[in-house]
């Protein structure tokens, strides 16, 4: 008999896969990845393929999502605690790449016409309530 597999999640980076993966793991659920080496090869097709596809087996499909909803999207600061938007006080920021300088710039259009993954740029978080950007 054929085991029944489904779409439990998807990735851009194939390191975010990874740990996620990790997680389901310690939980006992085992864990299929789809992608992981071609986005590893060239990480710029991650958005044409649909990133890193985790599935799980059908019987394990509901635990999965169980335990992937209990972990977190949000940014936590160095008390494990959600870190607060300075502007509007909200506990829902995520880390964000930002090109907002021209150093930041000229590196980005360097690197990427020497065909490399761009690796220079400033991480900053930003507020998904209210937008604002800040370190």
């Amino acid at each position: 008999m054929a085991a029944d597999f489904k779409l439990v999640k998807r990735y851009q980076y194939s390191s975010e896969a990874l740990i996620f993966q990790g997680k389901l793991e310690s939980e006992g659920i085992e864990v299929f990845s789809r992608d992981i080496n071609t986005i590893n090869s060239n990480p710029l097709l991650s958005n044409a393929i649909g990133g890193v596809k985790l599935f799980v087996r059908a019987e394990d499909y509901e635990k999965a999502n169980k335990v992937l909803s209990e972990v977190s999207q949000f940014s936590l600061d160095e008390d494990h605690k959600l870190l607060k938007c300075p502007k509007c006080g909200a506990e829902e920021t995520e880390m964000v790449t930002s090109i907002k300088d021209v150093k930041t710039m000229l590196a980005f259009i360097l690197l990427l016409l020497l065909a490399m993954m761009p690796l220079y740029s400033k991480h900053k978080y930003k507020c998904s309530k209210c937008r604002f950007e800040f370190d």
